[in-house]
């Protein structure tokens, strides 16, 4: 198919849309360019994420690095000031169980702080809409007497009942010990507390290291607190105390943060063993929810009445899988059929695809006409063949579009006074509907010669040049 223009048409530049369908190659580019999201860049939780979802943390994190500072320069004064004395005066097993502590306390802190602590995921609109009408459902319909539905549901677990919280955030009804925090919004199964020190909630997956972090810090503390006096006093007897500081100076800060810090340290370590060995969190010890006080037969029933067993199962047991996957890709809604979008599915395919670009002029100012080459009538524009001729700047569509009757290899868009000044969008809202059958009939003619119909209306190629326009129309009714 050839593209005949006038001469006024091909001195201006027009803005042309090109409807045919993307090569494979450009397909190709084009996911390339797009790149997946994860889960964690849409988590609704008030977290933070590092290195690509794997290290997941509270927003507020200030207090852990505090923490992480602390440790790190106490311990490296330890090692540059005491340990060179205590290792040559005492024995070299001083220093390599300091480092041996030091990086057990700061392999658990950094577990405990950038692992999932056991998070549960928000349930999605569909399954709080499916809740939402099971609780009305078991309340009974609506009317006169109708109360709201109850947010509380009992389950017995060994001989105890256990209530299980509805929450509103996250829309489902939490498991037995799990609670919302309300620092980083999320419910956390088996909570125990949100724990600033180490800049996360302390749950269920991560219960064990913060116990073995803060066990194995008491232990550190200690060991500093112990050897830093204990090279003061040997250098003491040598120099005399004023010399022992003038010595090793950091040996006095050492002392005044391991003197302030133990106490809290260890009676916090004291706390977490009980709880471990009645096999309780510190959320259930705090209310007393398995407290005598509150009934005469309320009992723990997660408790395995063996405090040997109770530890074991908290140390011991096996490592909970994430609930929330934040480093898996997002599954996108499901996708329209690639013929609902280019038009290829709906309309018959066929062999001969024109350059579009030509093809499908929707933005001109003047009419554009697809035929041979040759200057049009003056005044008139019309579509040769057997097709109704219509009135003079009204524009032609293929036939087997709805509502329009007529089929040709030809599309003409209105407007044909501008002169290269603007362009005339038009959209298929503005597209007037066909004369009747009434209207005069305008035949083609080419240098004062008329045209073979045939050579105007080619089936084939006129399938095409329909596809191709109808896509084209659809773009610009979305744009």
């Amino acid at each position: 198919m050839h593209l005949g223009l006038d001469e006024p048409v091909r001195e201006c530049q027009y803005n042309q849309i090109c409807t045919r369908n993307s090569s494979p190659m450009e397909t190709l580019s084009h996911k390339k360019k797009r790149t997946p999201r994860r889960k964690w860049q849409i988590f609704p939780g008030r977290n933070r994420f590092y290195c690509n979802g794997r290290v997941m943390m509270a927003r507020q994190t200030g207090v852990f690095y505090l923490t992480l500072v602390l440790i790190m320069v106490t311990s490296g004064l330890f090692f540059a000031f005491d340990c060179p004395f205590l290792a040559s005066n005492l024995t070299p097993a001083i220093p390599v169980i300091g480092g041996v502590l030091f990086l057990f306390v700061l392999g658990m802190l950094l577990r405990a702080s950038f692992s999932d602590p056991g998070v549960l995921p928000r349930a999605t609109p569909d399954e709080a809409a499916d809740l939402e009408r099971q609780m009305d459902a078991a309340n009974g319909s609506s009317g006169p007497g109708y109360r709201p539905p109850p947010r509380i549901r009992e389950v017995v677990i060994n001989g105890q009942t256990v209530k299980l919280k509805y929450c509103f955030t996250c829309k489902i009804f939490r498991p037995p010990r799990a609670s919302h925090c309300s620092l980083c919004d999320n419910c956390v199964e088996r909570f125990d507390h949100h724990c600033p020190w180490v800049g996360n909630c302390v749950g269920k997956r991560n219960y064990r290291f913060f116990y073995l972090f803060i066990l194995s810090l008491s232990f550190l503390t200690i060991f500093i607190f112990a050897f830093v006096i204990t090279h003061v006093i040997l250098r003491s007897n040598r120099s005399g105390f004023l010399n022992a500081l003038k010595d090793s100076p950091a040996s006095v800060l050492e002392v005044v943060v391991c003197f302030f810090s133990v106490w809290s340290i260890v009676g916090l370590s004291g706390f977490h063993t009980y709880l471990i060995s009645s096999n309780q969190t510190t959320n259930e010890d705090i209310k007393g929810s398995w407290s005598t006080k509150r009934a005469k037969n309320n009992y723990n029933p997660y408790s395995y009445g063996n405090v040997l067993t109770n530890c074991c199962a908290a140390l011991c047991g096996p490592l909970h899988p994430s609930l929330i996957d934040r480093r898996g890709f997002i599954q996108p809604d499901t996708p329209q059929p690639l013929s609902h979008s280019n038009g290829s599915g709906l309309y018959p395919s066929t062999q001969n695809h024109t350059h579009m670009a030509a093809a499908t002029p929707l933005l001109h100012s003047d009419p554009v006409m697809m035929g041979r080459a040759g200057p049009p009538p003056s005044g008139k524009t019309s579509l040769g063949g057997p097709c109704s001729s219509l009135a003079p700047s009204q524009p032609s569509l293929p036939s087997s579009m709805p509502g329009l009757g007529c089929a040709g290899d030809m599309l003409t868009l209105r407007d044909p006074d501008a002169h290269c000044h603007h362009h005339h969008f038009v959209s298929p809202e503005e597209m007037p509907s066909p004369l009747g059958p009434s209207s005069l009939v305008l035949p083609f003619a080419a240098h004062g010669g008329h045209l073979n119909p045939a050579q105007l209306y080619d089936p084939a190629s006129q399938d095409s040049l329909h596809e191709d326009s109808v896509r084209g129309l659809v773009k610009l009714s979305s744009v």
